[in-house]
């Protein structure tokens, strides 16, 4: 076992979330309560679900039910850090257009069994890659539209659709919600070497299954972050995403 379970634990993991508020408080990053917050909810949240998946496991319907409830959980936290207003819940569609072909791809296979032991761990990595991705797309396109609103509006004097003319204007700074996983899979095994392979480490697996496993969930996360980044980007184009009567959405969530 990598660490021990122990009070020591516990004492370094409070020193440091501690360490980390108070940086931030420090530096007035405006984020230090959130950080506190943020790290007690991890411990919770993590403690419950360790319980809950020794249970979810042995039953198919507590299974499918536990998945549901990340899905929806991930949903609500994407929509509501895009946008304050009503139209949040848009963010369901960019995270199961990413997230299900690619793991009904993976059951019909039978690279991944219909297992919770297998299934939850893997379909939590997607959802996690479609999150990061709808909101850095969502986010960034939607405050590009705000900053160069004169753009589009020349695009519309131009005879460009509304559709359109907000895609030239967003569709640049929303790819860059693509940056973290491309350098990640780019830098793998030379500057990091990722939760998945020295998890299978860890587990007894050899370097090479280990190798093979965490390849498997970078290229898979590109493949879902792509399709959530180029869904978030077509919904803000149409319009359905927006912060239309609403203020920014950097306190939401």
């Amino acid at each position: 076992m990598l660490l021990p379970v122990n009070l020591t634990l516990g004492a370094v993991l409070a020193v440091l979330l501690a360490a980390a508020a108070t940086v931030a408080a420090v530096a007035h990053l405006g984020r230090s309560r959130r950080i506190a917050v943020a790290g007690v909810r991890a411990a919770v949240q993590l403690a419950a679900v360790s319980l809950v998946i020794g249970v979810v496991v042995e039953s198919l319907p507590l299974l499918l039910g536990f998945l549901l409830l990340m899905y929806a959980v991930a949903v609500r936290t994407a929509g509501r850090r895009v946008t304050p207003n009503g139209t949040w819940w848009w963010a369901a569609l960019p995270i199961a257009a990413g997230v299900v072909p690619v793991v009904a791809a993976l059951l019909l296979t039978g690279l991944v069994p219909v297992k919770g032991i297998a299934l939850v761990p893997v379909t939590g990595i997607l959802i996690g890659g479609a999150l990061t991705a709808t909101v850095l797309g969502g986010r960034r396109a939607l405050d590009e539209l705000a900053q160069r609103r004169g753009e589009v509006e020349a695009g519309l004097a131009l005879g460009l659709l509304d559709r359109d003319a907000r895609m030239e204007v967003a569709r640049e700074p929303a790819s860059d919600a693509l940056l973290p996983g491309l350098d990640q899979t780019r830098t793998v095994g030379l500057v990091t070497l990722p939760g998945a392979f020295v998890g299978m480490l860890l587990g007894g697996a050899s370097p090479v299954e280990a190798g093979a496993v965490q390849l498997f969930v970078l290229v898979a996360l590109m493949a879902v972050q792509a399709v959530a980044v180029a869904v978030v980007l077509e919904l803000v184009a149409r319009g359905r995403l927006h912060r239309d009567g609403a203020e920014r959405a950097d306190g939401a969530g």
